[in-house]
């Protein structure tokens, strides 16, 4: 295993994660430690949640599969999703902030958290607020870096700069969407990421399956998150993200590739990229996944794929400008 340092931080991992999000969910406890087991024998060592998943269920399986090697792991989590049906059960504030991270230590069975993520920009707290609190949680040594997820590059650089100016432990990681079929990261944050020298460890690599090939005879012709669920029937339901699906897989087929290993191994070639976050429902998806580990990438094929889908613009449309064209 070759391990990888996030940013700037001195921290290695290895250059998957394993996301737990089905842990709870699709994945019972025994198919949990079976997943995490296998990974774990693979090398990995850096492993994702969040407090809202499986309503707090899944930190506390991630917190039984620790318990005897915690010292090999580099724990993600996250908070500002709903926990309670309170007013201040959710958000950024320092009030909700403290009272997440402690319950999260609780139920993960640890004194500290590798990088804690704020999981969604939350407009009604002023930023400077959560990152105080933020900082004044690694001074206790509850957290160690502060991270961010699901945020526009202008909101982790106004971050950094409240951070530089206050003197504040800045955002170490930042967990975008990435894919295929979702590139819009390619356009400014990965390059604000590599820039800033920021850890990435981007989510949804297969397009939740999209890019496996399974739905391409129709959602409900499959089991998984698309036609199980409305929220990603909608983020995947884009006409173009089928049809590049469609040549993705059909070219796999050609070579005779796993399509759901290609799309990790794609979405991990990004030099910004740390690690994607790879999550399974059973053995045989994370056996997929973790073959990823393996494959031949090269630049070359890594452009071949990428022509499959659509370019997203460059952040200023000059491409002109990117082609040597000079207008004085």
């Amino acid at each position: 295993m070759k391990y990888k340092t996030i940013g700037r931080t001195g921290v290695q991992v290895s250059p998957l994660c394993l996301g737990t999000m089905t842990f709870g969910n699709e994945a019972n406890e025994e198919t949990a430690n079976a997943i995490f087991q296998k990974c774990r024998e693979r090398g990995l060592n850096f492993i994702d949640t969040a407090d809202v998943y499986g309503k707090g269920q899944t930190e506390e399986m991630v917190g039984r599969l620790l318990k005897n090697c915690r010292e090999e792991w580099i724990i993600c989590s996250k908070f500002q999703g709903r926990t309670g049906a309170g007013p201040n059960q959710r958000g950024c504030s320092r009030r909700y902030l403290m009272r997440a991270v402690e319950a999260s230590l609780l139920r993960l069975q640890t004194d500290r958290i590798e990088f804690y993520f704020i999981h969604n920009f939350d407009a009604s707290t002023p930023l400077e607020e959560t990152l105080v609190g933020l900082d004044d949680l690694v001074r206790q040594g509850k957290i160690l870096y502060p991270a961010i997820s699901n945020a526009a590059a202008w909101q982790i650089m106004k971050g950094l700069g409240i951070s530089a100016r206050l003197n504040l432990a800045r955002f170490e990681c930042i967990q975008p969407m990435y894919n295929l079929v979702k590139r819009q990261a390619e356009v400014e944050i990965l390059p604000m990421a590599q820039e800033e020298e920021i850890g990435v460890i981007s989510y949804s690599p297969i397009g939740a399956g999209l890019l496996s090939g399974k739905y391409l005879q129709g959602a409900a012709a499959a089991k998984g998150r698309i036609s199980e669920n409305q929220f990603y029937a909608v983020r995947y339901g884009d006409d173009s993200y089928q049809q590049t699906a469609r040549r993705f897989v059909e070219h796999c087929a050609s070579r005779q590739w796993n399509p759901a290993t290609l799309a990790i191994a794609w979405a991990g070639a990004h030099p910004a990229i740390t690690a994607p976050i790879v999550g399974a429902r059973n053995l045989e998806q994370i056996e997929t996944a973790l073959a990823a580990l393996d494959f031949p990438m090269t630049a070359e094929l890594r452009q071949e794929i990428g022509a499959l889908s659509l370019e997203p613009p460059l952040a200023t449309d000059r491409r002109d400008e990117q082609m040597g064209l000079f207008i004085h």
